[in-house]
């Protein structure tokens, strides 16, 4: 399944949270998207039939940062894995991280990213490893986007993360 952000922002889309800075999205539109995103994920196992830990979340985007704030946040309940792409890990005033009881987490970051920086998914490599975290990290020669080789690579990953 997946959720679509509520928000229509310049410059069009779909958004999570109005961005003023990379890394440090807004905070009020951030934890008002962020409670809905939790309510809706809390509620999937019932729906489903699956339970969180048999999920994997993932996201691109500002759909990573997403992917990273409910796999991370502190007090909620862990998935059984995170596909973070091309995102960061978010700084947000009175919302809180518990990176040393992550789950594995796959990160993809096109190297020649000029919307979110490629820095942004080597620091989340490092927190997250320094963490204790079982990460799989990848790099591609692209922009902003997901290499298609990179999916080919989460294969054996999530069949791993589900066992």
């Amino acid at each position: 399944m997946t959720p679509r952000g509520p928000l229509s922002l310049p410059p069009g889309g779909a958004h999570w949270y109005a961005l003023h800075r990379i890394g440090f999205p807004d905070r009020e539109t951030f934890l008002s998207t962020y409670s809905r995103l939790a309510a809706w994920l809390d509620a999937l196992p019932e729906e489903t039939g699956v339970g969180l830990e048999r999920t994997i979340l993932g996201g691109f985007s500002q759909g990573a940062v997403m992917t990273y704030a409910l796999g991370l946040g502190a007090g909620r309940p862990r998935p059984a894995a995170l596909v973070a792409m091309s995102g960061f890990i978010p700084t947000v005033d009175g919302f809180e991280l518990d990176l040393a009881n992550a789950p594995p987490v796959a990160i993809g970051h096109g190297i020649h990213d000029d919307v979110i920086s490629v820095e942004f998914g080597r620091d989340a490599r490092r927190r997250l490893e320094e963490a204790g975290a079982d990460v799989l990290y990848r790099e591609y020669p692209y922009p902003h986007a997901v290499d298609p080789q990179f999916l080919m690579d989460l294969r054996p990953w999530i069949t791993k993360a589900l066992a």
